[in-house]
Formats: C-alpha cells, sequence, structure tokens
C-alpha cells in the first residue's frame, strides 16, 4: 500500500505536470495546423496528440481524432502530404495539401507556430489581468557614501512616482531609469515612518548584463543595491557582541518574539530600544555537508542589556560589522583552499589596497596581470595574517545563461539576502492586459531568439541546452509554486515551440517555410531529391541538438549540476 502511495504521489507531482503541460502546448500548435488547413479547404486524416499506439480515438467526418500512447509531441496528417495516398481525381486535387497554392500551405505550416505564440500572448494576458507577483517599489538596500544616499534615499523607502508617473512595481520605476539614462529623475518617495518627500536622483548608464535583450545599457541610480541583507551578522572579536557570546555567521531571527526578516529591522530595533533586547539567533554547525553547507542550525537566545545599547549606541560600536567582507564559503581545490583561507576570515586589503566592500575585492581580482601572487591580508579571531594567492581563470556561466571567464580565487561573502518585498498588480482592463501580454511575448521571443543566436556565436554555453527532463523538472518545480508559475512557465515554453518551429531547418515548420517561399520566388517546387537531401540534413542537425540535450540532462541528473 506505501508503494502504491507512493508511486501515485511521484506520478502526481513529477509526471502529470509535464503531461499536462507538453499536451497542451502540442494541442495548440497542431490546432493551429489544423483549423487553418480546414480553412483552406485541405482534408485533415488525422488530428493526433502524442505519438505511437492510440489510446483513445473516434472518427468525424475524414478526420480521426486521437491521444496517442507517447505524449512527448503531436502531429496533422493532411491529404495530399509525401507519404499520403495518391492524389488521382479531381475531386482529391482540391483536398490536397501539396495542391493548394504556396501562400496556402505557407499559411498551413505557419499557423502552427503562430498559435503558441497567440497563446502565450493570452496565457500572459490572463496572468496580467488576474494579478502578477511582482517585486515591490521598495528600496532593498543603499550602499553607504553612494550616490543614491548622498541624494537622501534610504532602505524601506517605497517609490510612489517617477517623473510624475505612477509607480506600481519596481519594474515600472526601472523602465523610467532606463529612459532617463544620463539625466537626473524626479521621484516622490515613502519613507517607513509614512513621511513622504521628494528626491532628484542622478541615472547613470550601465552595461546590461542580460545578454539576450537588444537593449545594451540600463539606467541605474549608482548605491540601490537589488536585494536586502538579512540577519546574518559579522561580530568584531573582543567586542561587546562578541564578549555577550554573539559570534560571525550568526543569523537574527527575532528580538523580543518579534520575527526579524532583514538587518535593516534589527538595526531599528536597536537604536531605538526602550528595554533589554531578547535576541534570538540560528548558529550554524562547523560540520559541512556534501554541497558545503551547514549540517544544522542550533538556537540560542541573548539578552543585549539596555544600558549597554545607550552606552555604546550604535550597531558598529556594539561591534556588528559588514558580513560582505567575511568569508561564507570557501570553494573546495581553489587557490583560497590551498591557500588555507578559512570560514569567517575577513578580508583587509588586497596588495596593501584596504577593502571597503566586496565589488572592490571583485575588481582586484579581476584585474589580477596572471604574474606576481596576491598579497591577502585577512583577520582571523582578532589576528592578521598575509596570504599569498595566485588568481585562477574560472569559466563560469552567470545567471542569464553567458559564459563568462575571469580571475577568481574560490570565495563568497557571508553575506545573505532575503527575499525582495513582493506586490500583486493587476492589468487595469482586460485591453491593458492584452497589451501587456503582447509586449511580454514579444520581449520572451526576442530573447528566446538572440538565446540560439549566442549559442551559435558561442557566447552562451551549449550545456545550457535542456531536453524533455529539463522541460519535466521546470513543469514540476513550477507546478510546486503555485498555478501563476505554472502557467508563466507554459507561456514561455510556448513561445520557445514558437521560436524553435522557425527556425530554417527542413524538418521543422520553418524548413517548409522555407521550400515555399523559393517555390514563390523562382515560380516552381524544388526537385524531390534536393528536398529529400535538406530533410536528411536537417534530421541529422536537429538529432544532434536533441541528443546533446538529452546528455546535459543526463549529466545534470547524475551529478546534481
Amino acid at each position: 500500500m506505501e508503494i502504491l502511495i507512493t508511486g501515485l504521489s511521484y506520478l502526481y507531482t513529477h509526471i502529470l505536470p509535464f503531461i499536462i503541460l507538453l499536451s497542451i502546448l502540442v494541442f495548440v500548435h497542431e490546432l493551429g495546423h489544423y483549423l487553418v488547413a480546414v480553412w483552406c479547404g485541405v482534408r485533415v486524416e488525422v488530428f493526433s496528440i502524442g505519438f505511437g499506439k492510440k489510446i483513445l480515438s473516434f472518427k468525424r467526418g475524414f478526420t480521426t481524432y486521437c491521444v496517442s500512447l507517447i505524449p512527448l509531441g503531436g502531429y496533422v496528417k493532411m491529404f495530399g502530404e509525401q507519404g499520403s495516398e495518391m492524389v488521382i481525381t479531381e475531386d482529391d486535387r482540391k483536398v490536397s495539401f501539396s495542391h493548394k497554392n504556396p501562400w496556402q500551405r505557407i499559411a498551413i505550416v505557419l499557423a502552427g507556430p503562430m498559435m503558441n505564440f497567440l497563446f502565450a500572448v493570452l496565457v500572459f494576458a490572463v496572468i496580467s489581468q488576474v494579478g502578477e507577483q511582482t517585486r515591490a517599489p521598495v528600496i532593498a538596500s543603499v550602499t553607504a557614501g553612494s550616490a543614491a544616499e548622498k541624494s537622501g534615499l534610504r532602505a524601506g523607502d517605497k517609490i510612489l512616482e517617477a517623473n510624475s508617473q505612477p509607480v506600481r512595481s519596481y519594474d515600472d520605476f526601472q523602465k523610467v531609469l532606463n529612459r532617463s539614462k544620463g539625466a537626473d529623475v524626479q521621484v516622490k518617495m515613502q519613507e517607513a515612518s509614512g513621511a513622504e518627500k521628494v528626491l532628484s536622483l542622478p541615472v547613470v548608464s550601465v552595461a546590461n548584463p542580460n545578454i539576450f535583450s537588444l537593449e545594451s545599457q540600463l539606467g541605474q541610480v549608482e548605491g540601490i543595491e537589488p536585494f536586502a541583507q538579512n540577519g546574518t551578522i559579522a561580530v568584531v572579536s573582543e567586542s561587546p557582541a562578541y564578549n555577550l557570546g554573539l559570534r560571525t555567521g550568526d543569523e537574527i531571527i527575532s528580538v523580543n518574539g518579534e520575527k526579524v526578516r532583514l538587518w535593516t529591522d534589527f538595526e531599528k530595533k536597536f537604536l531605538t530600544a526602550s528595554q533589554d533586547l531578547i535576541v534570538d539567533v540560528e548558529r550554524p554547525s562547523v560540520e559541512l555537508d556534501e554541497n558545503d553547507m551547514p549540517k544544522s542550525k542550533s538556537k540560542m537566545s541573548f539578552t543585549v542589556p539596555l544600558a549597554q545599547i545607550q552606552k555604546q549606541k550604535t550597531t558598529q560600536a556594539f561591534g556588528f560589522d559588514q558580513p560582505s567582507l567575511y568569508l561564507g564559503m570557501i570553494m573546495k581545490g581553489s587557490p583560497a583552499a590551498q591557500a588555507e583561507l578559512m570560514l569567517y576570515d575577513k578580508i583587509v586589503s588586497i596588495n596593501e589596497k584596504p577593502i571597503v566592500k566586496w565589488t572592490d575585492l571583485q575588481e582586484l581580482v579581476k584585474s589580477f596581470d596572471g604574474k606576481e601572487a596576491l598579497n591577502i591580508l585577512v583577520i582571523r579571531d582578532g589576528t592578521k595574517i598575509l596570504k599569498k594567492i595566485t588568481p585562477k581563470v574560472t569559466e563560469q556561466t552567470n545567471a542569464f545563461g553567458g559564459i563568462e571567464k575571469s580571475y577568481k580565487v574560490g570565495i563568497s561573502p557571508l553575506l545573505n539576502y532575503a527575499e525582495p518585498e513582493t506586490v500583486t498588480v493587476s492589468a487595469e482592463t482586460p485591453i491593458h492586459a492584452l497589451i501587456h501580454g503582447t509586449k511580454r511575448t514579444v520581449d520572451v521571443s526576442i530573447m528566446t531568439a538572440m538565446s540560439f543566436v549566442k549559442l551559435f556565436q558561442g557566447q552562451v554555453s551549449p550545456k545550457n541546452l535542456g531536453g524533455m527532463v529539463s522541460i519535466g523538472k521546470v513543469a514540476k518545480d513550477s507546478f510546486e509554486v503555485g498555478p501563476q508559475a505554472f502557467f508563466m512557465t507554459m507561456g514561455i515554453l510556448s513561445v520557445s515551440l514558437f521560436i524553435l518551429n522557425l527556425l530554417p531547418i527542413p524538418v521543422l515548420d520553418g524548413g517548409h517555410l522555407v521550400f515555399y517561399t523559393i517555390e514563390l520566388i523562382k515560380g516552381s517546387p524544388l526537385s524531390l531529391k534536393k528536398m529529400e537531401i535538406a530533410q536528411q540534413v536537417g534530421f541529422i542537425l536537429l538529432l544532434g541538438l536533441m541528443v546533446l540535450a538529452q546528455f546535459n540532462d543526463i549529466v545534470k541528473f547524475l551529478f546534481k549540476s
């Protein structure tokens, strides 16, 4: 019984989302071919969801509608296609696909991908109308001494308007910044206390890290950080906080019974304290698992006397330091590991240049000339230690799938981030929802097309190609998150099918479109022999891509990479 329950549970969480997702996308695609074929007077013999042995089927008129055993695609079989029954009579010619004019055949072939495009528009429009959860227009964090801080911006400020335009999400604010590069943007803000203020923020132009976007530059206010620090702390040795028992790596989870989500939450409670603070923390174990993560966490509680808070006055004076300057991870086999750097070491300087923030360290390491080792000064348990480390060139895939090569020493900061605040934004009217759905579909289409371009240019690793296992995992993960995530995935994959099927590979819709376009130009169809050769080459190319995608899936499954 237990095995049965486990099997059904696995079917529900892993297999069912994949089948639902793929079946809907295939149905939509084949429905496009079917509807336009019927409209053009072509006799459709079979409309199938899936391949192989038929599970369910029924016949209406000349068409057999069926669901087949293997749910990895589908097809519409039309009378007069290559391999169909021979066209003999004049009545046969009237309903034969191959005897339709090139424009009709182009319309029939193009209808499948276009239905995927229109379906994505509909999905994104419905999500927009129902309400889409997105990042709230709240400033997560502001770098000390930055242009943003000097302009009066503070963590927790909520953006109400930008250049007199209402701002409902951070995406709205980003769009204004993108239009204001090199100028100042007037922003109406609401502080955490509820008070409103108007600020003038200087906008600079920065490189867009998304290599799939057509927009190479983005607008940015220097000092606005995308994420806020959570309650993970760094403690200076022999400070009041250290003597109280707090240690670097502890995460503050509550103060006087009230949950703490951000470091700024704790800082406010510390600075406005009118009584002793009972600070609850989680301390990670020293033992690490196979992913170099703590095996467990233990809960501890400390009482910070009000008299000590009033004496120290600030969190810095009390002994709290910037976690971003402390090491949160040492990569196995890296130059840092070979130099015996340790967890929670504080980076003080590199080649006698002081490190004020983590980006200082990153820039110094990236600019390594490949010659003499770097002199890295760290503090460990209050003692200064000098290490000589030679960075190594490392190739890695960034968040957008691009390949980056740069010098690395194999360390990550202790800094942990909290999830950004979110807000649900709904379209004002169905028309606005449709416009939003169309814009998003176009944006995703451009990014998908650019991913193929970057792949062939070598700027994106072939390791990013995924097959059915990857699609199944995405379906499962989004299904577990919730309906919005699942339908968002469905919309994105529908766009992927739209672009993929338009690739000029003979066995795909795009290949057939090339054949029919050539026929229009030259006034006669290509010879059967030339089309067969092209289809064989296309089949080999497509098969190669499929084998590579499945190989990547197997590697990811076996090595959990």
